[in-house]
Protein backbone atom coordinates (compact mmCIF):
# COMPACT_ATOMS: atom_id res chain seq x y z
CA UNK A 1 0.00 0.00 0.00
CA UNK A 2 0.93 3.71 -0.60
CA UNK A 3 2.16 4.73 3.03
CA UNK A 4 0.51 8.11 1.68
CA UNK A 5 -2.89 6.11 1.67
CA UNK A 6 -2.64 4.29 4.97
CA UNK A 7 -4.48 6.81 6.96
CA UNK A 8 -7.35 5.43 5.24
CA UNK A 9 -7.22 2.15 7.02
CA UNK A 10 -6.53 3.81 10.52
CA UNK A 11 -9.74 6.03 10.57
CA UNK A 12 -12.42 3.00 9.51
CA UNK A 13 -15.12 5.92 9.66
CA UNK A 14 -15.60 9.18 7.88
CA UNK A 15 -18.93 11.89 7.58
CA UNK A 16 -20.44 12.45 4.25
CA UNK A 17 -22.16 15.62 3.59
CA UNK A 18 -24.43 15.99 0.72
CA UNK A 19 -25.38 19.88 0.63
CA UNK A 20 -26.36 21.57 -1.78
CA UNK A 21 -29.63 24.19 -3.88
CA UNK A 22 -31.61 20.93 -2.90
CA UNK A 23 -31.64 21.61 0.48
CA UNK A 24 -33.93 24.26 -0.20
CA UNK A 25 -36.54 22.06 -1.46
CA UNK A 26 -36.02 19.70 1.05
CA UNK A 27 -37.17 16.77 -0.78
CA UNK A 28 -33.64 14.72 -1.19
CA UNK A 29 -30.88 15.86 -3.74
CA UNK A 30 -32.14 13.89 -6.63
CA UNK A 31 -35.71 16.40 -6.83
CA UNK A 32 -35.00 18.57 -9.72
CA UNK A 33 -34.04 14.89 -12.04
CA UNK A 34 -37.63 12.70 -10.30
CA UNK A 35 -39.95 16.16 -10.55
CA UNK A 36 -38.82 17.47 -14.27
CA UNK A 37 -37.80 20.68 -12.99
CA UNK A 38 -36.49 23.31 -15.86
CA UNK A 39 -33.39 24.61 -15.17
CA UNK A 40 -34.44 27.97 -14.73
CA UNK A 41 -36.96 26.79 -12.28
CA UNK A 42 -34.32 24.89 -10.19
CA UNK A 43 -32.03 27.99 -10.32
CA UNK A 44 -35.05 30.45 -9.43
CA UNK A 45 -36.23 28.57 -6.58
CA UNK A 46 -33.53 26.71 -5.33
CA UNK A 47 -30.08 28.24 -5.97
CA UNK A 48 -31.28 31.53 -5.53
CA UNK A 49 -32.76 30.78 -2.12
CA UNK A 50 -29.86 28.72 -1.48
CA UNK A 51 -28.34 31.00 1.02
CA UNK A 52 -25.90 28.82 3.77
CA UNK A 53 -27.00 31.84 6.06
CA UNK A 54 -26.05 29.56 9.48
CA UNK A 55 -23.01 27.45 7.42
CA UNK A 56 -20.11 27.02 10.12
CA UNK A 57 -17.78 24.18 8.97
CA UNK A 58 -16.00 24.67 11.98
CA UNK A 59 -18.92 23.12 13.73
CA UNK A 60 -19.34 19.92 11.16
CA UNK A 61 -15.47 19.51 11.96
CA UNK A 62 -16.18 19.43 15.89
CA UNK A 63 -19.22 16.94 15.35
CA UNK A 64 -17.26 14.70 12.77
CA UNK A 65 -14.32 14.22 15.54
CA UNK A 66 -16.93 13.95 18.63
CA UNK A 67 -18.87 11.40 16.51
CA UNK A 68 -14.92 9.22 16.07
CA UNK A 69 -14.24 10.13 12.39
CA UNK A 70 -10.94 10.54 10.66
CA UNK A 71 -12.23 12.18 7.37
CA UNK A 72 -14.57 13.54 5.57
CA UNK A 73 -16.62 14.20 1.83
CA UNK A 74 -18.14 16.95 1.25
CA UNK A 75 -20.49 17.21 -2.32
CA UNK A 76 -18.73 20.28 -3.94
CA UNK A 77 -20.71 19.32 -6.90
CA UNK A 78 -23.80 17.10 -6.87
CA UNK A 79 -25.92 15.88 -9.96
CA UNK A 80 -27.73 19.48 -10.91
CA UNK A 81 -24.69 21.39 -11.43
CA UNK A 82 -24.14 23.88 -9.25
CA UNK A 83 -20.47 24.05 -7.77
CA UNK A 84 -19.76 25.23 -4.29
CA UNK A 85 -17.04 27.07 -5.42
CA UNK A 86 -16.55 29.92 -7.40
CA UNK A 87 -15.51 28.11 -10.54
CA UNK A 88 -14.54 30.10 -13.98
CA UNK A 89 -16.36 27.33 -15.81
CA UNK A 90 -19.71 28.64 -15.56
CA UNK A 91 -22.27 31.18 -13.79
CA UNK A 92 -23.92 28.53 -11.95
CA UNK A 93 -22.25 28.66 -8.73
CA UNK A 94 -22.62 29.51 -5.00
CA UNK A 95 -20.24 32.58 -5.65
CA UNK A 96 -22.62 33.92 -8.56
CA UNK A 97 -26.03 32.71 -7.03
CA UNK A 98 -27.47 32.11 -3.43
CA UNK A 99 -24.51 32.19 -0.77
CA UNK A 100 -22.52 34.93 -3.39
CA UNK A 101 -19.44 33.18 -1.32
CA UNK A 102 -17.00 30.14 -1.69
CA UNK A 103 -18.35 27.18 0.41
CA UNK A 104 -15.58 24.71 -0.42
CA UNK A 105 -12.56 26.71 1.21
CA UNK A 106 -13.69 27.19 4.89
CA UNK A 107 -15.02 23.57 4.88
CA UNK A 108 -11.20 22.36 3.51
CA UNK A 109 -9.95 24.81 6.52
CA UNK A 110 -12.16 23.55 9.08
CA UNK A 111 -11.49 19.88 8.57
CA UNK A 112 -7.31 20.37 8.36
CA UNK A 113 -7.68 22.11 11.50
CA UNK A 114 -9.53 19.91 13.03
CA UNK A 115 -6.79 17.30 12.01
CA UNK A 116 -9.68 15.56 9.71
CA UNK A 117 -8.58 14.20 6.25
CA UNK A 118 -10.29 16.00 3.82
CA UNK A 119 -12.21 14.53 1.00
CA UNK A 120 -14.44 16.27 -2.03
CA UNK A 121 -17.09 14.59 -3.67
CA UNK A 122 -17.70 15.03 -7.30
CA UNK A 123 -19.71 14.12 -10.00
CA UNK A 124 -18.89 14.73 -13.73
CA UNK A 125 -22.82 13.93 -14.37
CA UNK A 126 -24.67 17.56 -14.67
CA UNK A 127 -28.09 18.59 -15.13
CA UNK A 128 -27.44 21.74 -15.74
CA UNK A 129 -24.92 22.03 -18.48
CA UNK A 130 -26.31 22.62 -22.20
CA UNK A 131 -23.68 19.47 -23.71
CA UNK A 132 -24.56 16.85 -21.11
CA UNK A 133 -27.36 14.48 -22.91
CA UNK A 134 -30.23 15.49 -20.33
CA UNK A 135 -31.39 15.70 -16.80
CA UNK A 136 -34.54 13.38 -16.96
CA UNK A 137 -33.17 10.47 -18.01
CA UNK A 138 -34.73 7.18 -16.05
CA UNK A 139 -31.61 5.14 -16.78
CA UNK A 140 -28.05 6.89 -16.69
CA UNK A 141 -27.60 8.01 -20.12
CA UNK A 142 -25.16 5.99 -22.57
CA UNK A 143 -22.87 6.91 -24.88
CA UNK A 144 -25.11 7.29 -28.04
CA UNK A 145 -26.97 9.72 -25.96
CA UNK A 146 -24.14 12.74 -27.40
CA UNK A 147 -25.88 15.16 -29.24
CA UNK A 148 -22.39 15.21 -31.03
CA UNK A 149 -19.34 14.36 -30.48
CA UNK A 150 -18.42 17.95 -30.74
CA UNK A 151 -20.22 18.29 -27.05
CA UNK A 152 -18.99 15.50 -26.02
CA UNK A 153 -15.66 16.99 -26.20
CA UNK A 154 -16.63 20.16 -24.90
CA UNK A 155 -18.23 18.83 -21.76
CA UNK A 156 -15.23 16.43 -21.35
CA UNK A 157 -12.77 20.19 -21.22
CA UNK A 158 -15.66 21.76 -18.82
CA UNK A 159 -15.29 18.74 -16.02
CA UNK A 160 -11.82 18.10 -16.44
CA UNK A 161 -11.20 21.89 -15.77
CA UNK A 162 -14.08 21.92 -12.42
CA UNK A 163 -11.45 19.29 -11.37
CA UNK A 164 -7.98 20.90 -11.80
CA UNK A 165 -9.57 24.38 -10.36
CA UNK A 166 -10.72 21.69 -7.10
CA UNK A 167 -7.31 20.22 -6.95
CA UNK A 168 -5.43 23.25 -7.31
CA UNK A 169 -6.95 26.48 -5.47
CA UNK A 170 -7.41 24.25 -1.75
CA UNK A 171 -3.90 23.21 -0.70
CA UNK A 172 -3.47 18.97 -0.35
CA UNK A 173 -6.36 17.19 -0.90
CA UNK A 174 -6.29 13.47 0.57
CA UNK A 175 -9.54 11.78 -0.78
CA UNK A 176 -11.49 12.24 -4.68
CA UNK A 177 -15.12 10.80 -4.06
CA UNK A 178 -16.48 10.45 -7.91
CA UNK A 179 -20.04 9.74 -8.43
CA UNK A 180 -22.15 9.80 -11.01
CA UNK A 181 -19.70 9.07 -14.27
CA UNK A 182 -21.75 8.82 -16.80
CA UNK A 183 -21.91 8.28 -19.60
CA UNK A 184 -18.79 6.18 -19.33
CA UNK A 185 -16.39 8.03 -22.67
CA UNK A 186 -15.58 10.90 -20.52
CA UNK A 187 -11.67 9.96 -20.87
CA UNK A 188 -11.51 8.48 -17.33
CA UNK A 189 -8.48 7.22 -17.19
CA UNK A 190 -6.41 10.43 -18.54
CA UNK A 191 -8.18 12.68 -16.19
CA UNK A 192 -7.21 10.44 -13.11
CA UNK A 193 -3.67 10.50 -14.31
CA UNK A 194 -3.47 14.65 -15.01
CA UNK A 195 -5.20 14.45 -11.04
CA UNK A 196 -2.31 12.36 -9.98
CA UNK A 197 -0.09 14.31 -11.56
CA UNK A 198 -1.43 17.20 -9.65
CA UNK A 199 -1.43 15.73 -6.37
CA UNK A 200 0.29 12.12 -6.29
CA UNK A 201 -0.99 11.34 -2.97
CA UNK A 202 -4.75 11.37 -3.57
CA UNK A 203 -6.58 8.79 -2.95
CA UNK A 204 -9.50 8.31 -5.41
CA UNK A 205 -12.63 6.01 -5.88
CA UNK A 206 -13.01 3.27 -8.87
CA UNK A 207 -16.07 5.53 -10.31
CA UNK A 208 -13.98 7.42 -12.65
CA UNK A 209 -12.63 4.07 -13.71
CA UNK A 210 -8.64 3.96 -13.55
CA UNK A 211 -6.29 4.48 -11.95
CA UNK A 212 -8.14 4.57 -8.82
CA UNK A 213 -7.56 3.07 -5.34
CA UNK A 214 -11.17 2.99 -3.40
CA UNK A 215 -14.18 0.22 -4.25
CA UNK A 216 -17.21 1.89 -2.91
CA UNK A 217 -20.37 -0.16 -1.55
CA UNK A 218 -23.49 1.98 -1.84
CA UNK A 219 -26.47 1.69 0.69
CA UNK A 220 -24.94 -1.74 1.02
CA UNK A 221 -21.91 -2.99 2.82
CA UNK A 222 -20.05 -5.93 0.62
CA UNK A 223 -16.49 -6.27 0.90
CA UNK A 224 -14.52 -6.95 -2.50
CA UNK A 225 -13.07 -10.22 -2.58
CA UNK A 226 -9.78 -9.03 -3.00
CA UNK A 227 -8.54 -8.82 0.49
CA UNK A 228 -5.58 -5.95 -0.24
CA UNK A 229 -7.99 -4.03 -1.83
CA UNK A 230 -9.16 -0.70 -0.05
CA UNK A 231 -12.93 -0.32 0.18
CA UNK A 232 -15.95 1.26 1.55
CA UNK A 233 -19.52 1.43 2.62
CA UNK A 234 -21.27 4.90 2.03
CA UNK A 235 -24.95 4.72 3.99
CA UNK A 236 -27.42 7.05 4.75
CA UNK A 237 -28.87 7.65 8.24
CA UNK A 238 -32.16 7.95 6.96
CA UNK A 239 -33.31 7.01 3.34
CA UNK A 240 -31.98 10.14 1.99
CA UNK A 241 -28.59 11.40 1.00
CA UNK A 242 -30.09 15.28 0.78
CA UNK A 243 -31.84 17.44 3.19
CA UNK A 244 -35.59 15.58 2.91
CA UNK A 245 -37.80 17.33 5.55
CA UNK A 246 -40.56 14.39 5.37
CA UNK A 247 -38.08 11.92 5.81
CA UNK A 248 -38.07 10.09 9.73
CA UNK A 249 -36.98 6.93 9.14
CA UNK A 250 -33.73 7.17 11.10
CA UNK A 251 -31.16 4.66 12.11
CA UNK A 252 -30.10 4.44 15.78
CA UNK A 253 -26.69 4.49 17.22
CA UNK A 254 -27.02 0.91 17.86
CA UNK A 255 -27.17 0.19 14.07
CA UNK A 256 -24.42 3.10 13.27
CA UNK A 257 -22.10 0.38 15.86
CA UNK A 258 -24.20 -2.71 13.79
CA UNK A 259 -22.90 -1.21 10.39
CA UNK A 260 -18.99 -0.16 12.02
CA UNK A 261 -18.62 -3.72 12.93
CA UNK A 262 -19.51 -4.95 9.82
CA UNK A 263 -17.54 -2.72 7.73
CA UNK A 264 -14.44 -2.90 9.83
CA UNK A 265 -14.94 -7.03 9.90
CA UNK A 266 -14.51 -7.10 6.30
CA UNK A 267 -11.37 -4.92 6.50
CA UNK A 268 -13.14 -1.16 4.95
CA UNK A 269 -14.34 2.21 6.23
CA UNK A 270 -18.24 3.36 6.92
CA UNK A 271 -18.77 6.61 5.22
CA UNK A 272 -21.37 8.02 6.84
CA UNK A 273 -23.96 11.01 5.50
CA UNK A 274 -25.65 13.80 6.90
CA UNK A 275 -27.87 16.07 4.84
CA UNK A 276 -27.66 19.73 6.09
CA UNK A 277 -30.67 22.19 5.66
CA UNK A 278 -30.25 25.06 3.13
CA UNK A 279 -29.11 27.01 6.07
CA UNK A 280 -25.63 24.82 7.08
CA UNK A 281 -26.92 23.34 10.26
CA UNK A 282 -27.29 19.52 10.65
CA UNK A 283 -30.58 17.66 11.53
CA UNK A 284 -30.92 17.33 15.44
CA UNK A 285 -31.28 13.78 14.63
CA UNK A 286 -28.41 13.30 13.20
CA UNK A 287 -26.48 15.06 15.80
CA UNK A 288 -27.72 12.91 18.62
CA UNK A 289 -27.48 9.66 16.82
CA UNK A 290 -23.67 10.43 15.53
CA UNK A 291 -23.12 11.57 18.98
CA UNK A 292 -24.50 8.43 21.32
CA UNK A 293 -22.53 6.21 18.54
CA UNK A 294 -19.63 8.49 19.16
CA UNK A 295 -19.39 8.01 22.61
CA UNK A 296 -19.67 4.38 22.60
CA UNK A 297 -16.64 4.48 19.51
CA UNK A 298 -14.59 6.58 21.85
CA UNK A 299 -14.28 3.57 24.71
CA UNK A 300 -13.96 0.94 22.48
CA UNK A 301 -11.55 2.55 19.37
CA UNK A 302 -9.27 0.02 19.10
CA UNK A 303 -11.61 -2.25 17.74
CA UNK A 304 -12.08 -0.95 14.50
CA UNK A 305 -8.42 0.97 13.69
CA UNK A 306 -6.60 -1.00 11.27
CA UNK A 307 -8.79 -3.54 11.74
CA UNK A 308 -7.66 -6.50 8.66
CA UNK A 309 -10.02 -8.90 7.31
CA UNK A 310 -11.63 -11.32 9.85
CA UNK A 311 -11.69 -14.61 8.69
CA UNK A 312 -14.61 -15.38 11.00
CA UNK A 313 -18.13 -16.36 10.28
CA UNK A 314 -21.56 -14.90 11.14
CA UNK A 315 -22.63 -15.67 14.44
CA UNK A 316 -26.42 -15.26 16.59
CA UNK A 317 -24.66 -12.39 18.98
CA UNK A 318 -22.83 -9.97 17.37
CA UNK A 319 -19.74 -9.51 15.30
CA UNK A 320 -15.82 -10.04 14.69
CA UNK A 321 -12.64 -7.81 13.88
CA UNK A 322 -9.28 -8.83 14.10
CA UNK A 323 -5.68 -6.84 13.99
CA UNK A 324 -2.57 -8.91 14.63
CA UNK A 325 -3.02 -11.64 17.42
CA UNK A 326 -5.76 -9.91 18.57
CA UNK A 327 -9.69 -10.71 18.18
CA UNK A 328 -12.55 -8.63 19.31
CA UNK A 329 -15.78 -10.01 19.99
CA UNK A 330 -18.74 -7.67 19.98
CA UNK A 331 -21.69 -8.72 21.69
CA UNK A 332 -24.44 -6.55 20.56
CA UNK A 333 -27.00 -9.49 21.93
CA UNK A 334 -26.52 -11.01 25.54
CA UNK A 335 -26.33 -14.72 26.14
CA UNK A 336 -25.71 -15.36 29.67
CA UNK A 337 -22.91 -15.73 31.34
CA UNK A 338 -21.31 -17.83 29.42
CA UNK A 339 -20.47 -17.42 25.97
CA UNK A 340 -19.49 -20.28 23.66
CA UNK A 341 -17.60 -19.63 20.69
CA UNK A 342 -16.90 -22.66 18.40
CA UNK A 343 -15.03 -20.70 15.57
CA UNK A 344 -11.17 -19.92 16.89
CA UNK A 345 -8.56 -22.53 16.16
CA UNK A 346 -5.43 -20.76 17.61
CA UNK A 347 -4.52 -20.84 20.93
CA UNK A 348 -5.85 -18.12 23.13
CA UNK A 349 -3.42 -16.46 25.92
CA UNK A 350 -5.57 -13.56 27.21
CA UNK A 351 -9.24 -12.42 27.48
CA UNK A 352 -10.67 -9.00 28.76
CA UNK A 353 -13.13 -6.79 28.77
CA UNK A 354 -11.48 -3.84 26.28
CA UNK A 355 -12.96 -0.92 27.89
CA UNK A 356 -12.03 -1.60 31.31
CA UNK A 357 -9.26 -4.11 31.06
CA UNK A 358 -10.93 -6.62 33.48
CA UNK A 359 -9.86 -10.11 32.77
CA UNK A 360 -12.66 -12.92 31.70
CA UNK A 361 -12.21 -16.43 33.32
CA UNK A 362 -12.29 -18.71 30.10
CA UNK A 363 -11.44 -22.24 28.81
CA UNK A 364 -10.49 -23.40 25.34
CA UNK A 365 -10.78 -26.73 24.25
CA UNK A 366 -9.65 -27.69 20.51
CA UNK A 367 -13.24 -26.28 18.80
CA UNK A 368 -14.20 -24.35 21.82
CA UNK A 369 -13.73 -21.22 23.65
CA UNK A 370 -16.13 -20.52 26.69
CA UNK A 371 -15.70 -17.24 28.14
CA UNK A 372 -17.54 -17.01 31.96
CA UNK A 373 -18.67 -14.79 34.18
CA UNK A 374 -20.42 -12.32 31.93
CA UNK A 375 -22.66 -9.80 33.24
CA UNK A 376 -26.64 -9.94 33.28
CA UNK A 377 -27.50 -7.76 31.37
CA UNK A 378 -24.64 -6.82 29.16
CA UNK A 379 -23.87 -2.54 30.43
CA UNK A 380 -22.26 -1.42 27.57
CA UNK A 381 -25.18 -0.97 24.60
CA UNK A 382 -25.02 -0.85 22.04
CA UNK A 383 -22.54 -3.48 22.35
CA UNK A 384 -19.75 -4.84 24.36
CA UNK A 385 -16.37 -5.52 23.08
CA UNK A 386 -14.25 -8.62 24.75
CA UNK A 387 -10.44 -8.70 23.50
CA UNK A 388 -8.78 -12.21 23.20
CA UNK A 389 -4.98 -11.87 22.55
CA UNK A 390 -3.78 -15.02 20.74
CA UNK A 391 -0.86 -17.40 19.78
CA UNK A 392 0.28 -16.18 16.47
CA UNK A 393 -2.69 -14.80 13.98
CA UNK A 394 -6.17 -15.81 14.33
CA UNK A 395 -7.46 -18.32 12.16
CA UNK A 396 -10.90 -20.17 12.00
CA UNK A 397 -11.43 -23.49 12.47
CA UNK A 398 -13.60 -24.15 9.14
CA UNK A 399 -13.51 -21.25 6.52
CA UNK A 400 -16.51 -19.76 5.02
CA UNK A 401 -17.03 -18.89 1.85
CA UNK A 402 -20.93 -18.29 0.95
CA UNK A 403 -23.87 -18.24 3.25
CA UNK A 404 -26.10 -20.56 1.34
CA UNK A 405 -29.07 -22.21 2.60
CA UNK A 406 -30.49 -25.21 0.75
CA UNK A 407 -34.36 -24.54 -1.00
CA UNK A 408 -37.06 -26.75 -0.60
CA UNK A 409 -38.78 -29.02 -3.48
Amino acid sequence: MNPDHAWFNDARYGLFIHWGPYAVAARGEWVRNRERIPQEEYARLYAENFRAERYDPAAWAALAKEAGMGYAVLTTRHHDGFALWPTKTSDFHAGAIGPKRDLVGPYVEAMRAAGLKVGLYYSPADWHHPDYPGPFFRDWPGVKDWASPEARERFIAYYRAQLVELLTNYGKIDYLWFDGCIPYDLKRSEVNEELLRLQPHLLITERNGTPSHVHVSEQAIRAPKDPTVLWEACMTLNENWGWHAGDRRWKDAGEVVRMLGETAAGGGNLLLNVGPRADGTIPEESLRILREAGAWLGRNRDAFTRSERSPFGWNNWGRVTVRGNHVYLHLRHGVGTELCWAELKTRVRSARWLESGAPIVFEQTPERLFLRGLPMPLPDAPAHVIVLKTDGKPEALTAQTTFWIPGGD
